[in-house]
């Protein structure tokens, strides 16, 4: 996989969260190790979720893992907490704020949950 290819897979996967009720500021970026290396951002701003393929100096947390991992939390296959207790992902800044992002990955698997439901009816 690609670097390119990693930053349209981060932004198709939070394209399915509702970020309309997050008020809260959170800015992670992600430095991607391994193949498809390289570094992203994702913003929660005003009850809108951006990603772009920049480095975000005034980030809130840094997380540092292979493409897989990252995507994989990013989607809630792979629980973030479980995945930093586990060394599965460095993750250094205000980790309080992980919270956020929990919140965002839960209202991604409810829309997908609920699209599949729309489609077996």
């Amino acid at each position: 996989m690609t670097y390119e290819e990693v930053v349209k897979k981060a932004k198709a996967i939070v394209a399915k969260g509702d970020a309309s009720d997050i008020r809260e500021h959170l800015a992670i970026q992600y430095n991607v190790t391994g193949e498809g290396s390289g570094v992203f951002y994702m913003e929660i701003k005003d009850g809108q979720i951006f990603v772009e393929p920049y480095d975000y100096k005034d980030r809130d947390i840094l997380v540092t893992a292979d493409a897989k991992t990252i995507l994989d939390m990013m989607s809630g296959k792979l629980d973030v907490v479980n995945a930093y207790l586990t060394h599965k992902i460095s993750a250094v800044g205000n980790l309080g704020k992980v919270d956020i992002l929990k919140k965002l990955i839960g209202s991604a698997k409810k829309t997908e949950k609920a699209a599949k439901s729309r489609r077996r009816a």
